[in-house]
């Protein structure tokens, strides 16, 4: 967690002990809901760079000179929407597999489509019909990735697909 995702956590802790001390109940609960939320968006975020990046250093260590580069404070369209996360380039000669994810911070971000705590896409330079765009969304209560097919349809998305879109990466 980066110092203003830090920041941002104890402002909201400070706001909800605020509200309730008031009596604003409702804000105190929307205020939990949605460190609750920006909690789970952060873990499941880091799991896909972390995923992504061990496959990557295996792949090094077997000699493949993945070229790594990583940014923290990313900005991306994603829809109609402006998403604040991570952006993480793999590049291997004149390959490249590019990930970013994260999801909108403010109202003038807009907003998550179709009930996403996050979104996420990989891209392949050069080799687009491999793209892939995630959504992080709560399935039987539990967060889980899913891949956004053409028709909408939302199909699930986990280490295994990461694997192959690194094997697609590196064939």
């Amino acid at each position: 967690m980066n110092e203003l995702e830090q920041i941002w956590t104890q402002k909201l802790t400070e706001a909800r002990i605020k509200a309730r001390a008031t009596g604003r109940e409702d804000v105190a609960d929307y205020l939990a809901l949605r460190a609750t939320n920006d909690m789970i968006r952060q873990t499941s975020v880091k799991w896909l760079f972390e995923s992504l990046l061990e496959i990557a250093a295996e792949a090094n260590r077997s000699g493949a000179n993945i070229q790594i580069e990583t940014e923290n404070r990313h900005r991306f369209q994603y829809e109609n929407s402006s998403l604040a996360g991570s952006l993480a380039r793999l590049s291997q000669g004149v390959r490249c597999l590019t990930v970013e994810a994260g999801w909108t911070r403010t109202p003038a971000d807009g907003f998550m489509r179709g009930g996403a705590l996050a979104a996420a896409r990989l891209a392949h330079f050069g080799m687009s019909k491999h793209n892939a765009e995630l959504s992080l969304v709560l399935a039987n209560d539990l967060p889980a990735w899913f891949a956004v097919a053409k028709n909408g349809r939302r199909e699930p998305f986990d280490a295994k697909d990461l694997q192959r879109h690194s094997q697609i990466f590196l064939a």
